[in-house]
């Protein structure tokens, strides 16, 4: 009998050591899911708030060109008041400077004020060419007074776009890296279109100081 209690001892003691190496191997993957999960989570949290802080340090570069812009919509009225009295003729391009203003000043999102302000841009460059035509409209004090205030307004505002399209090149990139970009298209982030200046107006805006209608 103490032959048989000595075999079923060692027996149970086999079954204990199985059961408690089952046990750690569990606890030990258990460990190591979790500490990978975390690892997982922290990384995602990270991408997140990267994300979200570079489109906050975007939208805050953009207030800084809504002060320009805002100075340049009120110019407008002054310059077309200021044409009509020497280029009647131009009463259609006048028309679509005057649209194009009240809709970038209608825009509500960054973007649709960028697209709203390009055909602004777009209109301005067209009056501009026709308006070389009128030697009498630029030989006007008030109009040369106030092409010297549009040229330093189109200066400052040529250096805030440089920065807000650095914010801008910043976070479209972090969106399209890998993996980042699949947290950003969980989380409906998109790349954002720059402040680009339209092609017509390219070379007048290289030509600061000085604006030429």
């Amino acid at each position: 009998m103490a032959f048989n209690l000595h075999g079923n001892n060692k027996e149970t003691e086999k079954k204990l050591s199985r059961i408690l190496i089952k046990k750690i191997i569990i606890m030990s993957t258990t460990v190591i899911v979790l500490a990978v999960v975390v690892v997982i989570a922290i990384y995602f949290i990270s991408v997140y708030n990267r994300l979200v802080g570079l489109r906050n340090n975007r939208e805050n570069a953009f207030s800084n060109i809504s002060v320009q812009l805002k100075q340049r919509y009120d110019m407008i009225p002054q310059l077309v008041a200021t044409v009509k009295g020497y280029a009647d003729h131009e009463k259609e391009l006048l028309q679509k400077v005057t649209e194009a203003r009240a809709a970038a000043m209608g825009a509500n999102t960054i973007n649709d004020t960028i697209a709203a302000d390009n055909q602004l841009s777009s209109a301005l460059a067209g009056l501009r060419v026709s308006l070389e035509a009128y030697p009498d409209l630029k030989a006007n004090t008030n109009f040369n007074n106030l092409q010297m205030e549009i040229a330093d307004m189109e200066n400052k505002l040529s250096a805030t776009r440089r920065f807000f399209n650095s914010t801008t090149k910043e976070l479209n990139t972090a969106i399209q890296s890998f993996p980042a970009n699949l947290i950003a298209g969980m989380f409906g982030f998109t790349v954002q279109p720059m402040f680009e200046i339209p092609v017509e107006q390219q070379a007048a805006m290289e030509k600061a100081p000085e604006i030429k209608f």
